[in-house]
């Protein structure tokens, strides 16, 4: 594989901090930009530059290397918005082959994504709406074609919506063959637009809220019973199981129901198949916690709110539920001996408090510290601190994991806001400290606030010259600006980007000797 080398004649650049930083070779750039994205507004850049530097890359990158990044992020890294739109540029600059039509039947793993991908599609060739799309490219139609045929009655009806294209404009611009006589009047049905109600936890409270009034004791019976309904169905899948664990606790279902919803949260083959980012249980987590710790309230509202809440039994018990589902998410993490000795410093200043997507409340320096957490749980000999004016290593226990992570985030403003990352490192000289892995979980824009000339480069040299020849440093890119703070050209200098604990999976390669990137060029098309 080729890549453009023009990158290398530059040895440094300035971050956005105005701090000195390395560029990187294009595929690694796009690697970076890709996995660290939800196609919002970061820190340091709009989405619009987000999108408009990863066409940039996409164009003078191998299209082999980019339809198998499509296909990492959504299969690997979860994501789902980011390898449609590296689908619809591969579409623009590939021709003649079956590469984008295969990655769009790796990538489309939901009915909706059909439409999401139209949409894309008119996005990124500058068109609006379904009646400005035109004739599609052979290969998004053939993929598309596919995927029309891989799902069933409900799932077209689950993901029914309306929206700028709907379902039915989408068959008629793709025009699948149907496979058999089942599918063709599945396709009448979304012509016709009669597809049956399905049955989710939308539809069915949706119903609830048109037949009673809110706020009376009657719907609030229905509700409860509606969930219970739901849970009893098995049809309530794991996401909205975790979106919902609020819902149904105030709801008041029994504890038979709770228990219930525990058992599915818990199970460690629903955790492996649910496509959850760590983040999500996070924010599941604490959305548990805030009915714990409602606040001040009066007497008669505490009265209240004891008759109408749920017990905390049952709030403990789904609390226990995420954690024991976080631990299995980590549970084939490998490559640490017993006596291998680790340090993770989670970065923690400004730019770190971003959400990282506009509809989100968690943060990059929530993911920093769940990521490292994570990687905690699993490493027998290690230490944890976060860093950003100043570095403050934090006695935290291996588990539970989550707990952990809201006490260090309760713990940010002891640190400061700026990004000393290299105060990591001179820490470990002062005192002399013998650490084979070092792990940092960053935004990548260090810089010193002290300004006294010290850069993480020098004291890398510094205490692998002086302290510990055998170190090594691992960069875990959070945010994919597209430079990192150290040489890559080190052999003991290592870049890992995402959000998903499948990051660690590249740590276990990098481990074995070989290179972040390998992961990717490992995908089968």
């Amino acid at each position: 594989m080729k890549f453009n080398t023009n990158m290398r004649r530059r040895e440094t650049i300035l971050n956005h901090e105005g701090s000195m930083a390395y560029p990187m070779l294009p595929h690694l750039e796009l690697y970076t930009a890709v996995v660290t994205s939800a196609l919002s507004d970061s820190a340091y850049d709009k989405q619009s530059q987000r999108m408009e530097r990863i066409k940039t890359l996409v164009d003078v990158c191998d299209p082999t290397f980019v339809a198998k990044l499509a296909v990492y992020a959504r299969t690997k890294m979860n994501l789902r918005s980011m390898p449609l739109y590296i689908a619809c540029l591969l579409a623009q600059r590939t021709s003649g082959t079956n590469l984008v039509s295969n990655v769009l039947d790796r990538i489309i793993l939901r009915a909706d994504e059909i439409t999401e991908l139209l949409a894309c599609y008119a996005l990124v060739n500058e068109r609006s709406g379904e009646k400005q799309l035109g004739k599609l490219s052979k290969q998004i139609q053939k993929g598309l074609a596919a995927a029309f045929n891989r799902f069933d009655a409900y799932q077209f009806a689950k993901y029914n919506r309306k929206g700028a294209i709907t379902l039915r404009d989408a068959l008629f611009l793709v025009h699948p063959k149907a496979k058999d006589a089942n599918q063709q009047a599945i396709f009448n049905a979304i012509v016709t637009d009669s597809l049956a109600v399905p049955y989710t936890w939308e539809t069915e409270l949706s119903a609830v809220g048109q037949n009673y009034p809110a706020g009376s004791a009657e719907r609030a019976a229905v509700v409860r019973a509606t969930w219970e309904s739901l849970i009893d169905s098995n049809k309530l899948g794991y996401m909205a199981l975790l979106r919902n664990l609020r819902n149904i606790l105030n709801a008041g279902v029994s504890l038979s129901h709770v228990e219930t919803v525990v058992g599915v949260i818990s199970n460690a083959a629903n955790v492996a198949t649910s496509r959850q980012l760590p983040f999500r249980f996070l924010s599941a987590y604490r959305q548990l916690l805030s009915m714990r710790s409602p606040g001040k309230r009066s007497i008669i509202r505490t009265f209240i709110d004891r008759w109408r809440n749920p017990p905390k039994v049952s709030v403990d018990l789904v609390l226990d539920a995420l954690e024991s589902a976080v631990q299995a998410s980590v549970a084939n993490i490998s490559g640490f001996q017993e006596d291998c000795r680790v340090l993770i410093a989670c970065d923690v200043s400004g730019s770190m408090m971003v959400p990282v997507s506009k509809n989100s409340t968690v943060t990059n320096f929530d993911v920093g510290l769940m990521l490292g957490m994570l990687l905690r749980s699993k490493c027998k000999r290690a230490d944890m601190g976060m860093f950003g004016t100043t570095w403050k290593t934090i006695n935290v226990p291996a588990s539970p994991i989550l707990a952990n992570v809201q006490a260090c985030i309760q713990r940010e403003g002891e640190v400061g806001y700026a990004t000393n990352g290299h105060l990591v490192l001179e820490d470990l000289c002062q005192r002399g400290i013998v650490m084979d892995k070092i792990m940092f979980f960053t935004d990548c824009q260090l810089w010193n606030s002290n300004n006294d000339g010290v850069h993480l480069q020098r004291v890398w040299r510094q205490y692998t010259s002086k302290v510990a020849p055998d170190a090594r440093l691992y960069v875990f890119d959070l945010s994919g600006h597209g430079h990192a703070p150290l040489s890559l050209a080190q052999q003991n200098v290592f870049l890992i980007a995402g959000w998903s604990e499948k990051i660690f999976d590249v740590l276990a390669c990098v481990e074995k000797g070989s290179k972040a990137l390998d992961s990717i060029q490992d995908i089968e098309l």
